[in-house]
């Protein structure tokens, strides 16, 4: 799902520069530079690095960062995105927020999709694989775990856990239904391309070198001036 942008043909790879929007920092990693809507806000303290896209009449908060870390990120219309969210895609796992769309302060998405529409509160978090659908809320600190689908129009209710296809909206309380529906979906496969290790191991000797390695590819980054 990609948003569609007025005169599309002609778009431009960055916008101009506007006034107070000076110290936005675009950032070209892997190649990849940001494509920014003329008409979109972005504050002077954002970052916005790599294959991301931000459609029309969009604003992009103090603070946030909106990252395609190695996968595409793409922002549609009309959306809010509010101060310190932090937007990540991934390999595998592109960031996809559709149109008219609130993302609340210090919300974290990584490689999921968000349909048109969708309220995501204060403190939110979305995993990969997630699908947020038209409508639906997330409210204050709500969890959505990888490979879950949240139906359109349901509520994620304040500080509760949606785990699953068809999600199952639980309190944080019930911890024992909550990993019976997450230990199948296969986090660590899924995020870091791993088999969960067997109890009383960790997987964190085989992922941490190869995921340090990989972030340190930002090393090659370019700043766009202006």
């Amino acid at each position: 799902m990609r948003p569609k942008f007025a005169g599309d043909l002609a778009f431009p790879i960055l916008r101009t520069s506007q006034p107070g929007d000076g110290g936005t920092m675009r950032i070209i990693h892997d190649g990849h530079t940001p494509r920014i809507h003329p008409s979109a806000r972005i504050a002077p303290n954002a970052v916005v690095c790599g294959e991301v896209e931000i459609g029309a009449n969009t604003s992009i908060g103090f603070g946030c960062v909106v990252t395609a870390e190695s996968g595409p990120v793409c922002i549609g219309e009309d959306c809010v995105v509010m101060d310190t969210a932090v937007l990540r895609g991934v390999r595998g796992a592109p960031l996809t927020i559709g149109n008219r769309v609130l993302v609340g302060p210090r919300a974290y998405l990584t490689g999921c999709r968000v349909e048109d529409e969708a309220f995501l509160a204060t403190g939110v978090c979305v995993f990969n694989g997630a699908c947020i659908g038209r409508g639906a809320e997330v409210r204050i600190n709500g969890v959505v775990h990888i490979r879950t689908v949240v139906p359109a129009g349901a509520t994620v209710p304040i500080g509760w856990i949606a785990v699953g296809d068809p999600a199952e909206i639980l309190p944080s309380g019930e911890h024992a239904r909550i990993w019976a529906i997450q230990k199948p979906l296969d986090f660590p496969r899924v995020v870091f391309g791993v088999a969960r290790p067997p109890p009383g191991e960790s997987m964190m000797t085989a992922v941490m070198p190869r995921y340090a390695r990989r972030l340190a590819t930002h090393r090659a980054d370019e700043v766009v001036e202006g």
